[in-house]
Parts: C-alpha cells; structure tokens; sequence
C-alpha cells in the first residue's frame, strides 16, 4: 500500500474503535431504564446519550470517508490531487474528536440533537469535509471522464454534508433563534438531510463493493442504479418533512415527505436482489464475509421499510413520535442497514492484505455475524413494544408514568440483555478487524 494514503486505513481504525465505544455507552445508557440513578452521580444521561450517538456517528462518517479514500487511491489506482489534504482533514476530524469528548465530559455543551457538544466545534468539522471535497473532486474530474453512479453518489453526499452541517447551525442566528416555527423547521430539516448525505456516501459504497464482487461495472453504469442515485438525492431533499408532521405547514409538503420516504429502498432492495441473482457460487465465496453483510443490510432495509411505512402515516406518526419506536427506526437503519453495509467494505478492505481466509474464515467474526443478526432483530422488536406501551399510556393515561414504567420493566430487562449480547458480537466483528488493519498500517 502506498504510505501516503495509509491515512485511509487510520480513518476506519477510529471509525471501528467509534463504534465499539458508541456501542458500550449505549448500554449504559439502557440500564438507566432499569435503575434511574446509575452513574448519575458520575456521568448523568444528559452526557452518556450524547457519547452514544456522537461515537455512532462517528462510526458512519470515519469508516465511510477512510473507505472512500481507500477505494479512489488503492483499487482504483487514482492518485489523489493532494494527499496532503486527507491527512489534515484526518488530524481535524482526530483534534475536534478530543475536543468534542471533552465538552461532553465536562458538560461543556450547548449544542442540539447530533451535535450537542460546544456549538463552535462544528468549524473544523466542516473544513475537514471541505478539504474531503476538494481533494475528491480534483481527483476525480482530472482523472475520471465518465463517472459511475458511486462516484456521483459519493461527490453529491459530500457537497450535502458540508451545506447540512451549516444549515444544522443557522439556529446561531438571532433572527432564526427567535422565530420558534422556522427555527424547529430548519433543525429538523437540517437533520433528516444529514443523514441523507451520510446514506449518498453509505450506499454509495455498497453499489461498489456489489460491482467489484461482481468483477463488471455495469451495475455502476445501469439506468436502475443511476435512478436509485437521484431517488436518494430525492429523499435528502424531502423526506425530511415527515419528522415535522406536528409543524404547521404546507399539506402538499406532507404529501411529498409521505411519497417520497416509500420509495429509496425499495429500489435497494431490487439492485440487490437482482445481483445476487447474478452472483456465480464462486462470486459470492471469493468475497463471502463481504456478501453475507450487503445480504443482511437487504434485509434490515426490508424490515426498516414495513415500519418506516408506518411511520409516515401521519396518524400513526402522531403516536409513535417520542416514543421507543423511534429508536427502533433509527437503529435498524444505523445498525442493521448502515451498519451492516460498513461491516461488509471493511471486511472487504482487511480481506485484501494477507491471505484472504485469514478475514473470511476467522471464527469470531463468523460467530459475530450470526450472533449480530439474530440479537438485532430482538432489539429491534424489543423497542418497538417499548415505544408501543408508551403510546398506548400517552393516550389513555389511565395510570401514573411510574406504574407504566414499571409495568415495562420486563421489556426493559429485555432491551439491556438483548443490547448486551448485541455489542458482544460487534467487538467480535471488529476487533479481527482492527488487528488487520494495524498490523497493514506498520508495515
């Protein structure tokens, strides 16, 4: 591997060691369902759930970034405009880091949903991604004359992330601060297209990986996945709104966010399923590890649609909004489509140095995967009886929240040991993964 891009290989690193940290404060953060006061004296919830979504987020970002760079310099043999600019966009992302556990930790903050820590942190975040453009896009348009749809996706999700980071902060501003309905429109609109943005750059990779598993471009070049790219793009613009149904607004922006947030996965689900059709049994075991987690985010994006569906009804909306099943959306799409689709470009990269056997065939990954899936999918179900009884009480309310919540303590009992088994198997996933992955970057 050439030394200048080994920076690549350090974003999954922190990605990976993000997700292991996000996935214990979770935990911790569950057990307070069970037992109030724990570690309220030390670090109260208000602090931990941060830690927790910052750490997962993080996850997303750095190994989607570290694996861009890796597929654009590496497998594609492109030599990046200044490499330079990956390794101060690494330093930036490694600095604000520090700054950002710190500001939790010390209760420092100040900030709102997905960016809680001290608001002006969000400065060199955002010249991170710029220089992350800046490098891409010379690289790109020097070299490359015909793009494939992964290549628009991952250019397109990064010039959204670096409008959407800004826009999440237009509430610095005095005149927007002070008008509660614009200011409440725009966060929430800034937050359902960031996460768009980080699905563009997501999804963006597991149509290459499907390509390079496949040894033919043609799934890179289709008119259905160039037709998913701009039903994504879609989707960043305006499936927001469904998070906004209690805003007063325009009834056809409600129709549009409705219509809209049905249709991106189901076209994933049909690329997928027609190139697994067209996988060879030996396509599928050069790359099996690989295979087996594009196949589980297939999955998870089925499920996560039927209860997106749901979802976006506005009556149904109006119950579940605040409630568990919330979560349960978010973290079926995290974990088990985003997630999943992360797990299966890094086994890929890791596969590549060494004897591939050593990645594929290892048995705690094995194990990790099958014990990943199956205890996801109890989680999952976990937190939508959760968020069903806590509905079900918001609008009858015929007992006191702390008799409900007791009534629920078995669902809770469920949610902390379903959650425990859960980051059990993602350090088995991942700490294969990270020993690889050191071991390349001293070589």
């Amino acid at each position: 591997m050439n030394k200048q891009h080994k920076f690549s290989l350090i974003f999954i690193l922190l990605g990976l060691l993000s997700l292991m940290f996000g996935g214990l404060m979770g935990v911790l953060s569950s057990i307070i369902y069970l037992e109030p006061t724990f570690l309220k004296s030390i670090i109260p919830f208000n602090q931990l759930r941060p830690l927790h979504t910052t750490s997962v987020v993080s996850w997303l970002i750095l190994s989607a970034s570290g694996g861009i760079y890796y597929y654009i310099s590496e497998k594609e043999k492109l030599s990046l405009y200044k490499p330079i600019l990956g390794k101060i966009h690494l330093s930036l992302f490694i600095f604000t880091g520090i700054g950002i556990y710190t500001s939790f930790l010390t209760g420092k903050m100040g900030g709102r949903e997905y960016f809680e820590f001290y608001p002006l942190l969000i400065i060199p975040i955002i010249i991170g991604w710029i220089l992350f453009a800046i490098n891409y896009f010379n690289t790109l348009l020097r070299q490359v004359k015909n793009w494939p749809v992964y290549y628009w996706m991952w250019g397109t999700g990064l010039i959204f992330m670096i409008y959407h980071l800004m826009e999440a902060h237009f509430w610095l501003i005095p005149s927007i601060r002070e008008h509660f309905i614009k200011d409440i429109s725009i966060q929430w609109k800034s937050y359902g297209s960031f996460v768009g943005s980080w699905n563009l750059l997501i999804y963006g990779t597991a149509i290459y990986l499907m390509a390079k598993i496949k040894n033919d471009d043609k799934i890179g070049r289709g008119k259905e996945s160039f037709f998913f790219y701009f039903l994504g793009l879609t989707n960043l613009m305006f499936n927001w709104a469904h998070h906004t149904y209690f805003i007063p607004s325009q009834p056809w922006v409600r129709v549009i966010a409705y219509i809209v947030s049905m249709t991106e996965w189901v076209i994933f689900i049909h690329i997928v399923y027609n190139w697994k059709k067209s996988l060879s049994t030996k396509e599928k075991k050069i790359n099996l590890l690989t295979y087996q987690f594009i196949m589980s985010s297939d999955l998870w994006v089925f499920l996560n649609l039927t209860l997106a569906l749901f979802m976006s009804i506005p009556a149904f909306n109006y119950f579940s909004h605040g409630t568990l099943i919330t979560v349960a959306h978010s973290m079926g799409t995290t974990i088990g489509i985003n997630t999943s689709i992360l797990f299966a470009s890094v086994s890929y990269i890791a596969s590549s140095y060494g004897k591939n056997n050593d990645v594929e065939n290892n048995k705690s990954i094995r194990i990790g995967y099958k014990l990943f899936n199956s205890t996801l999918f109890l989680f999952w179900t976990v937190l939508i009886l959760a968020g069903i009884t806590k509905a079900i009480w918001n609008q009858s309310s015929l007992t006191s929240f702390s008799t409900m919540h007791t009534d629920s303590y078995p669902i809770y009992i469920a949610f902390v040991v379903s959650g425990l088994i859960l980051l059990t198997s993602i350090y088995m996933i991942a700490i294969p993964l990270i020993k690889v992955l050191i071991k390349k970057t001293k070589d």
